[in-house]
């Protein structure tokens, strides 16, 4: 993970209200007090319309709001841009959209009383009323520098035979957690993930930056398959792997470094075999880093005896552009692309984060092939804590667990696309407009889904049509909206 600087806490505050009422008898006259009585809240009356709209607009005035106003799909002409939805044109299936639960978010989340993380996982992982519906979750394969501090699951120095691998540091809070979101959707995607290889198998013996002694690499590939194993015998199905995390930073903590030649080699001889070998049916993707070095992932695909094994590529956006991802599927369309990581980070602007990420993220890698899009790190506490000595000092969780519970921009970012946008819908063509950015896509129940932000300064008023018939729509400057129809 890198770390910057430049990103803003927005909180949603939830509160509840009571009202009293009150009668007392007077002393002399027996009378009851006369009181005003309250005014009952007027009920809203949905109107009727075609097409579902939730708001979050840049000044949080309006934060992931089903919005009351009438969209009918009508003949009418108008002379606003038209942004033509067609699900004739295909493109790549959908697998979820989500973060990644490190292990201090689990901690985290696993610290509240029973009521309110029951509350807050139904929000989070459910798609009724309000909840948001996270359909993808990234794990760490051991600690990330999210976690209070370094370990592996075998820190035994030597133990080729992987004698002492156990997942009981993740008993505590990780497993548990994750078992709780499963019993909400046991069909979530799992993709898992090492910050660093155990440090003694290491060329620096320590589990910040270096590399994965060559001597190792075959116990290293047992490493992942006892991982999965045991994962599998609490009832976790690992969907996917990465090899490493951002194998060409090892600036953190931890970290390792893992160039494209050695990723190859060790997928084509170790860990793809090992996986056959144990009947194993966990996706490889390689590279799991920034957009900037596409050609890490062309060189692995080129070596045909390494691209067997490998499902797909993996991409951060820290560094270069997002069509680099649609670069790489023109080149290898038969392999799967994947975004698992962007942060956003306390002190910068909530109007900002939720532009770029969303015409980045949302939009941007999905239009460009990717089956997925995780923002980094679910939850932080309000000082950006637990992290490793070296780690991230400012990664911005989409919750804030503190006294309270409070919300940040990703957890919009995300929500605008995950409640609605489930797993099994597919990309179909829309149309970019003036400044208006768009993404579509088609569930399999036959929902048409539409992300359009306006990226311009302006208010833009634009219309939607969809089978020779239209609506008129309005979004303000840097708002984002879902549109939801049959």
């Amino acid at each position: 993970m890198k770390k910057y600087s430049r990103y803003l806490l927005g909180i949603l505050a939830v509160g509840l209200a009571a009202t009293q009422y009150s009668c007392s008898k007077s002393s002399t006259g027996g009378n009851d007090t006369p009181t005003t009585p309250t005014k009952p809240v007027e009920p809203v009356t949905p109107v009727t319309t075609d097409v579902n709209m939730w708001l979050t607009t840049a000044d949080q005035t309006v934060l992931f709001k089903q919005q009351n106003i009438s969209l009918v799909f009508n003949t009418n002409t108008s002379t606003n841009p038209t942004i033509n939805v067609d699900d004739t044109k295909v493109y790549q299936p959908i697998d979820g959209f989500g973060f990644a639960l490190t292990g201090g978010s689990a901690s985290l989340i696993n610290s509240l009383s029973e009521a309110n993380k029951t509350a807050l996982l139904n929000e989070l992982f459910k798609t009724d009323g309000t909840n948001i519906g996270i359909s993808y979750l990234r794990i760490t394969l051991g600690a990330s520098d999210l976690s209070a501090a370094p370990f592996s699951y075998d820190d035994v120095s030597g133990d080729i035979a992987l004698t002492n691998f156990s997942l009981d540091k993740e008993k505590v809070d990780l497993l548990p957690i994750l078992k709780r979101i499963l019993a909400i959707n046991p069909d979530i995607k799992i993709l898992s993930c090492p910050w660093s290889a155990p440090a003694w198998m290491k060329d620096n013996n320590s589990f910040y930056g270096g590399s994965l002694k060559s001597e190792y690499f075959d116990t290293y590939a047992k490493y992942f398959v006892k991982y999965i194993q045991a994962m599998k015998a609490e009832g976790i199905t690992i969907d996917a792997i990465t090899p490493q995390n951002e194998p060409l930073n090892a600036y953190n903590n931890p970290s390792m470094l893992m160039v494209s030649a050695d990723e190859g080699k060790f997928v084509k001889n170790n860990l793809g075999p090992a996986f056959k070998a144990a009947g194993i049916a966990t996706k490889i993707i390689v590279y799991d880093h920034n957009a900037d070095h596409p050609e890490y992932a062309t060189d692995i695909f080129a070596d045909k005896a390494a691209a067997d094994f490998v499902d797909g590529a993996a991409f951060h956006l820290y560094g270069g552009f997002i069509n680099a991802l649609g670069t790489v599927h023109d080149q290898y369309p038969a392999k799967n692309i994947y975004f698992t990581e962007q942060a956003t980070f306390a002190g910068g602007n909530f109007g900002a984060d939720l532009a770029y990420h969303v015409s980045n993220l949302i939009i941007g890698a999905t239009r460009n092939w990717s089956r997925n899009v995780i923002e980094w790190n679910l939850a932080s506490d309000p000082n950006q804590n637990p992290h490793t000595v070296g780690g991230c000092t400012s990664c911005l969780g989409a919750i804030t667990v503190g006294t309270s519970v409070s919300r940040n921009v990703s957890y919009y970012i995300i929500a605008h696309a995950s409640k609605f946008v489930r797993p099994g819908a597919v990309r179909i063509a829309s149309d970019l407009i003036s400044n208006v950015l768009t993404v579509a896509f088609k569930n399999t129940d036959g929902t048409k889904v539409l992300v359009a932000l306006n990226a311009g300064t302006v208010d833009q008023s634009f219309n939607i049509r969809y089978n020779s018939k239209m609506i008129n729509t309005s979004l303000k400057a840097g708002a984002v909206a879902t549109y939801i129809w049959q």
